[in-house]
């Protein structure tokens, strides 16, 4: 697999993605980004739903410095894992995570 970084540009600014659309950098993450990967996966518009798990994996992910266990995701989005994986394309891993800005859990160590 392919491995080299690739670079988009948001606005003025440069964001580094792996090859898998994971951002490199948490801390690149905007609104704005979220956005843009969410209407390229299908998604043209965000429900209150799907901002309360982007924001709850993004809270737990600054404090704890990892994503949150299933039972965590459950407990803090007050949604089931059938709901979440239904609300975004490719599911919590490829859809909910990447879209809240974590890193890659394949390459997470």
């Amino acid at each position: 697999m392919d491995h080299t970084p690739v670079v988009r540009i948001f606005g003025q600014r440069q964001v580094v993605f792996d090859a898998e659309g994971f951002l490199h950098d948490f801390s690149e993450w905007s609104d704005e980004i979220c956005a843009v990967l969410a209407a390229e996966a299908g998604l043209l518009e965000l429900s209150r739903k799907h901002w309360q798990a982007i924001r709850f994996l993004r809270d737990f992910y600054a404090v704890n410095g990892r994503a949150p266990l299933n039972s965590q995701l459950r407990k803090g989005t007050e949604m089931s894992l059938l709901e979440l994986e239904a609300l975004f394309p490719g599911g919590i891993r490829n859809g909910a995570r990447r879209l809240a800005g974590l890193p890659n859990p394949t390459t997470c160590s």
